[in-house]
């Protein structure tokens, strides 16, 4: 995506770097890290790099589960972060929505992968067809259906809770307008709105709704006491608290329609009976629809594979994984099924890196990304006739732009696509924001009026020309 990368709004999947995909093909035996070793990394990353507050990392193997934890569930009046500290989980949930799929198959609610999921809506929703093809499960739960990311009529409230008045009414809506702009099952486009509607037919089908057909079917008969979408008063007292990629407070979120695609909170204990399951330790009644997880495999474009819920890293060592991220928060699961090795990287700060570096590391090996320390921004005051002047439309390429609004003193960017997040001035032509580590630039021209901007972020410099006052 060109311009801001902000995984804070789509909860979206997180591309490996190049660098551990090539190590990931090359990768020979690997001997997972001693915790002395895995709380070094943990270290680095909160005190050194201060890309975050807490963080619990666990793996599991055929020889048990160990937790490992650094930093605390506030940056003030906390307490340390442990293996039943509580964190939002973000769109690793689109893989238990992905095992509630194979389950109701398995049940007889659902005829199969290829049944057209039009034929499970109500009679007044009209679903998307393109070619004489219809959308089936299986393209939901593997992100070729031709939906898009988010639907075109998502337009938060309130940004700090982007998805919090997006109900079923507007899902509906979106489905009986839209027009597919490619064929179905042609292309990969990671999809919240495709595994929120996945979620919201298959409880639909059982008569019940989501939160309660996970405990029902998934948690429930694995033990997982700590994982749902709503808390209780114990649960509560044990969430870490959660902070933007720069650290700030952020708003827990609450997922309206689109709850079935990254609603779920867990810990790190709960993640690792997930996994455990998963990689077949321990025996499940679940092992059947689990296993039916990985019977349909579909490129991505690039060097991954999706399967139902799962993505797939293939080399020396194959890694089926997940990761997730919302406001505050940003997690990792991921196992290595020759191996029969499961790690979890969870973390309260939205941070661009989050640990899915760290949650490969420890499966595999591949180089867990050595951070400068981040920088900690100062905001100025700036008349408002400064920051009207810079107000306009800027052009990174023909389907993206971003455009800054000034509203009670105040300056908004907002990507194609987005929401838009206020951006804060370090001077005339230098502004920050909070909810991301990533800074604008701006030239100004005769007048002081905005031309051209470059957007920075992870590493890279991303110029956009002023196409509209």
């Amino acid at each position: 995506m060109a311009g801001i990368s902000r995984r804070v709004v789509s909860a979206g999947l997180l591309a490996v770097p190049a660098a551990a995909l090539a190590q990931a093909q090359t990768a020979t035996e690997w001997k997972l890290p001693t915790n002395a070793e895995i709380d070094a990394i943990l270290a680095r990353r909160i005190d050194f790099e201060h890309r975050g507050v807490g963080i619990v990392a666990g793996v599991i193997d055929a020889g048990g589960r160990r937790i490992v934890a650094h930093g605390s569930t506030r940056r003030t009046g906390g307490t340390p972060v442990n293996g039943d500290t509580v964190f939002e989980i973000g769109s690793m949930t689109k893989v238990f929505t992905s095992l509630l799929l194979t389950e109701a198959i398995l049940r007889g609610e659902v005829a199969s992968l290829d049944d057209p999921v039009a034929r499970y809506l109500p009679a007044n929703v009209k679903m998307p067809e393109r070619g004489g093809k219809q959308i089936t499960f299986a393209d939901l739960a593997t992100h070729t259906s031709g939906l898009p990311r988010l639907p075109t009529n998502f337009a938060p409230k309130d940004p700090n809770n982007p998805y919090a008045d997006y109900d079923d009414t507007r899902l509906h809506a979106f489905l009986s307008s839209y027009t597919l702009t490619r064929d179905i099952g042609a292309r990969y486009e990671y999809s919240n709105l495709a595994v929120g509607l996945l979620g919201q037919v298959l409880a639909h089908r059982a008569g019940t709704d989501y939160a309660t057909l996970v405990r029902q079917r998934i948690t429930g008969p694995l033990g997982m006491k700590d994982t749902s979408v709503s808390l209780s008063t114990s649960q509560t007292a044990r969430l870490a608290a959660g902070y933007t990629g720069t650290l700030e407070d952020a708003a827990n979120w609450d997922l309206g329609a689109l709850a079935r695609a990254g609603a779920l909170r867990s810990t790190a204990n709960d993640m690792l009976t997930f996994l455990a399951a998963v990689i077949c330790l321990k025996p499940t009644p679940l092992k059947p629809s689990m296993d039916a997880l990985l019977s349909v495999r579909r490129p991505t474009g690039g060097s991954m594979q999706v399967a139902l819920g799962w993505h797939i890293l293939a080399g020396a060592h194959e890694v089926i994984w997940h990761n997730g991220g919302t406001g505050g928060y940003r997690t990792y699961m991921g196992f290595d099924p020759k191996a029969k090795i499961g790690a979890v990287v969870l973390t309260n700060a939205a941070t661009p890196q989050g640990g899915d570096d760290i949650g490969l590391h420890l499966l595999i090996g591949t180089p867990v990304a050595q951070l400068e320390p981040q920088k900690f921004r100062q905001a100025i005051a700036l008349p408002v006739a400064e920051l009207e002047s810079l107000v306009g439309r800027y052009q990174f390429a023909p389907t993206a732009a971003l455009i800054v609004v000034q509203r009670d003193g105040r300056l908004f960017a907002q990507l194609t696509g987005q929401p838009a997040a206020e951006i804060f001035p370090e001077s005339s032509t230098e502004f920050f924001y909070k909810v991301v580590d990533a800074q604008i630039v701006f030239t100004r021209g005769p007048g002081g009026r905005g031309t051209d901007l470059i957007l920075h972020q992870l590493g890279r410099h991303t110029p956009a020309k002023r196409v509209e006052p």
